[in-house]
């Protein structure tokens, strides 16, 4: 039975191949529609030369708690993503 230390680790290594590989792929143009975003929200889009990029893993993590705080989202068909509702800390 795997640890919880080894668990995490193989999920942020999946995470990032999954970054990887997302990186090398292009979207179509973005979109006029915009999303909220309040003092606890990060949110964007991301961009490469080629365009917005979809499917991209966009990942909040800290230190600054008694435990490792990580939050994850991936980007839509437009490169949007919006990490919502993180408690104050540096990211």
């Amino acid at each position: 039975m795997m640890n919880l230390c080894g668990l995490k680790n193989r999920m942020i290594t999946t995470l990032l191949v999954t970054l990887a590989f997302a990186l090398t792929a292009a979207s179509g143009p973005a979109s006029a529609q915009t999303v909220a975003i309040d003092d606890d929200d990060i949110g964007g889009v991301v961009m490469s030369q080629s365009g917005p990029e979809a499917g991209v893993w966009v990942i909040a993590e800290t230190k600054d708690f008694e435990t490792r705080f990580i939050k994850a989202v991936v980007t839509d068909d437009q490169g949007r993503y919006v990490l919502p509702d993180l408690p104050p800390a540096n990211y």
